[in-house]
């Protein structure tokens, strides 16, 4: 169900702005949805064909702001390029939350059921066009789990950002991992599903950066590289972007690589997908991994591209930290160009396709 449609003017990169097609999209399922649709507006006042329907999911604790901000926006990026795209909220996120979807009872709930509901309808809506799974952390996780179930549905993956081992190369990681395990006996509330709330954090990094970015900052993650993001787009992205996340999921994340035994399944608690994504030989793949982050180090990222058995993988890695692979002031000479220029090599409809409007859809 399509619960609006308007006509906008947003920024892609500050000053550079684009006009768009935006619609609310309610996905229909075991939980109701909520997804941002965009497509670019042409001069003409008409709808512009598309290249193809791209689904972008976000991370743990986040939602589906990661991808747009007001300042810089990877979401219109793509819109203005031609692609027909999709800005999920999961289930106890953002939009989705408001709509009554809690938070998940497993991560699988996200594989089994949210992604799935979403592609299905966005196939419905697109006439069904084969979608690209894109995803930030957790949310590249969650393809590459999903996808195999989905088969010819799914034109290609791509990850960023993504740890498939969780905690590989971050010994803080590990031993946060250690703490929970050794805590989660004995505290009842990391038995239980209580949300851990994201945008706290937010408020901290928005009042006091100076201290987050200073050698007195006690914790040795930040989530994003201080030379990499502007001031006012990551204050942006910590008030926007940052939502609830379910102590249950990362519980499940941090027993999954305790528990990890040689080789694995995709982590986050998804337990059983891992093989299967790694045998899918016929769909496209993207890694990109950021040099400075400090959530999804490169090694741990860039064991789903070596795990892989696609003919068709790529794997980049590009001096950024976990936030700013998305929203950095280099992020669209890096990441955003890997990403456009390897969409559009597996876009078959590429040539001409920015010429024919597309039909209405309800």
């Amino acid at each position: 169900m399509i619960l609006s449609t308007k006509v906008v003017e947003q920024s892609v990169n500050r000053t550079d702005r684009a006009r768009f097609v935006k619609e609310l999209v309610m996905v229909d399922g075991p939980a109701p949805l909520a997804m941002v649709r965009k497509r670019s507006y042409s001069a003409r006042g008409e709808t512009g064909g598309t290249l193809g329907p791209v689904l972008l999911i976000h991370g743990y604790g986040q939602n589906r702001y990661a991808w747009h901000l007001p300042l810089r926006s990877l979401s219109g990026f793509l819109a203005r390029m031609g692609y027909d795209v999709f800005n999920l909220d999961l289930r106890g996120h953002g939009r989705s939350a408001h709509l009554g979807a809690s938070r998940p009872s497993t991560t699988a709930d996200y594989v089994r059921e949210d992604v799935p509901a979403a592609v299905a309808k966005i196939q419905l809506i697109c006439g069904l066009r084969p979608v690209f799974l894109i995803g930030h952390s957790l949310g590249g996780l969650i393809s590459y789990a999903a996808a195999p179930a989905l088969g010819s549905a799914v034109a290609g993956i791509v990850a960023i950002g993504s740890p498939y081992h969780f905690t590989q190369g971050l010994r803080s990681m590990e031993r946060l991992g250690n703490l929970v395990h050794l805590l989660e006996s004995r505290v009842e509330a990391l038995r239980g599903d209580l949300a851990m709330d994201h945008r706290l954090f937010g408020e901290l990094v928005r009042n006091f950066r100076m201290f987050v970015d200073s050698p007195l900052y006690p914790l040795p993650f930040r989530g994003y590289d201080p030379s990499n993001v502007e001031p006012d787009v990551l204050a942006q992205h910590m008030a926007l972007a940052m939502d609830a996340g379910s102590i249950r999921v990362a519980r499940q994340m941090f027993r999954e690589a305790r528990s990890r035994r040689g080789r694995t399944d995709v982590p986050g608690g998804i337990e059983g997908f891992g093989e299967a994504f790694e045998r899918m030989h016929d769909t496209p793949l993207l890694v990109i991994a950021g040099s400075k982050d400090d959530l999804a180090a490169p090694e741990g990222v860039k064991t789903a591209y070596d795990r892989s058995q696609a003919r068709d993988k790529t794997y980049r890695c590009v001096p950024a930290g976990h936030i700013d692979l998305l929203v950095g002031h280099e992020a669209p000479l890096t990441t955003w160009a890997i990403l456009e220029a390897w969409l559009g090599q597996r876009v078959p409809e590429r040539r001409g396709a920015l010429d024919q409007p597309l039909r209405p859809t309800g």
